[in-house]
């Protein structure tokens, strides 16, 4: 198709696409308020594993005793907070900040990349544990090189 040569009226679909629904992996079971990743194209529990794409949160508890995609599963895309991991060597921390974060299990987030996969970017981090935003195709390579900003310089300097 050729470029645009006047004004085009671009739809928006509602919500922004904020929750989708996605087909669930046979003999899998997806909890309410779960991490959710794709597999080869499927929904299931968010796990350590290299190569998923985090969906987001189940907003449903979602049973797949079928075949690959019988059942459905309703996620939403957006910052949600789960646990941080609880080893001292891959806790999430302030000096993560809007970098990304690594899937540990359904409920867990973690800062070593290593043989997982990116769960989302860190927006918060605090004793309720870990604000990810999870959702909108963040993936990253298993070593980044971003800079690391101090919390004073975050607060000066606010992405």
């Amino acid at each position: 198709m050729a470029t645009l040569t006047k004004e085009r009226d671009t739809p928006e679909i509602a919500n922004g696409g904020r929750r989708v629904s996605l087909p669930v992996k046979g003999g899998t079971t997806i909890y309410q308020g779960a991490l959710v990743a794709l597999e080869d194209d499927f929904a299931v529990p968010a796990k350590k594993a290299a190569g998923l794409i985090a969906a987001s949160r189940a907003e449903e508890t979602a049973s797949n005793l079928g075949a690959d995609g019988a059942v459905s599963v309703q996620v939403s895309r957006g910052i949600f907070v789960y646990v941080n991991s609880a080893v001292a060597a891959d806790k999430v921390s302030e000096a993560h900040l809007l970098q990304p974060c690594y899937i540990e299990d359904d409920q867990t987030v973690m800062a070593a990349a290593a043989g997982s996969s990116v769960a989302g970017l860190v927006i918060r981090v605090d004793e309720s544990g870990v604000a990810v935003e999870v959702g909108y195709g963040l993936t990253a390579p298993a070593i980044l090189s971003f800079p690391i900003r101090t919390k004073s310089e975050a607060k000066r300097y606010p992405i």
